[in-house]
């Protein structure tokens, strides 16, 4: 049964219909991530790459209570504009915004969840969620984990963001079963940075390796999604000493003030932004586009 409360863009139910790719995109990145103007152009950008690499592009969002599986661009705007003043939806949350006729900006867990009922397979992002440094104190880990082992969706990111305690991260994946792919590497990318020191599950070099293992998942029928790591193109990639200290200035600054829960990552990506002088703005918007089209040619070959 289609869910009640979703709505299908009708560029994006022609293509599923068709069985023409298709690519799941959030929206938080949009009202959370960067200041209007920028977020708003960042958006179209992503969506034009998607459709250049001939696939069809569905930006999720709740508007007004209702699950929208793809976005018109007056839509996005609209997004852009109200910024930080449209609440963080995340799984807990979906219910109270669609009683509420309310608006909500997915995360990487509500844009699985919307994706999956709306049919699409592939979403691209820039990073996953994880288990954050302290966590074993704090027990602050991520819904997006969570989420991706129980969802068959595939997510493309550049990894989990660098904020977070990654090798706990990658170890929670593990526990849960999600395989977790390198593109052309086999060393988890640190977001910002294309080196971790951390080994992923598998590398695959091409996007029809990657697209047959989820075929493969699918048949089998095992739950849950697959995890598909990117890594920033060296050109945008920033030196890791730079980002480090600026991630570790950031974490202390959020301890001393008390900053926790879903205030964290926003605090710490803002802080890391103004630490780096911008930079780190710059590679997440490179790393969402690189994504985006490797995420366009997973789902061009998984449709074949």
């Amino acid at each position: 049964m289609l869910n009640q409360y979703l709505d299908i863009n009708e560029e994006v139910k022609e293509a599923l219909e068709q069985g023409k790719p298709v690519v799941a995109l959030e929206s938080t990145i949009i009202s959370h991530g960067m200041p209007y103007p920028q977020n708003v152009e960042t958006a179209l950008n992503v969506e034009k790459i998607i459709r250049e690499e001939g696939a069809v592009p569905a930006t999720i969002a709740i508007i007004g209570g209702r699950l929208k599986a793809g976005l018109t661009p007056e839509e996005i705007e609209y997004f852009g504009k109200k910024g930080t003043a449209i609440a963080k939806a995340s799984r807990r949350d979906l219910a109270a915004l669609c009683a509420k006729g309310e608006d909500g900006a997915t995360t990487v867990t509500t844009t699985m969840m919307i994706a999956h009922m709306a049919g699409i397979k592939l979403f691209a992002t820039g990073g996953i969620g994880g288990v954050h440094r302290g966590a074993e104190k704090t027990m602050d880990i991520s819904a997006d984990l969570e989420e991706l082992a129980n969802t068959p969706v595939m997510v493309v990111c550049a990894g989990a963001k660098a904020i977070l305690d990654l090798h706990l991260t990658l170890e929670y994946l593990e526990t849960h079963g999600v395989p977790v792919i390198g593109y052309g590497t086999k060393e988890l990318p640190a977001f910002y940075s294309r080196h971790s020191g951390l080994e992923v599950d598998y590398r695959m070099d091409t996007p029809e390796e990657i697209a047959n293992l989820f075929k493969a998942q699918t048949a089998l029928g095992l739950r849950g999604g697959i995890l598909v790591t990117n890594p920033i193109p060296e050109e945008y990639a920033m030196d890791d000493t730079i980002i480090n200290q600026a991630i570790d200035q950031a974490v202390q600054e959020a301890e001393e003030k008390g900053v926790h829960g879903k205030e964290i990552t926003p605090f710490l990506l803002a802080r890391v932004k103004e630490l780096t002088g911008g930079d780190s703005l710059d590679s997440n918007i490179q790393l969402v586009y690189n994504n985006a089209r490797l995420a366009s040619r997973i789902a061009k070959a998984y449709v074949k």
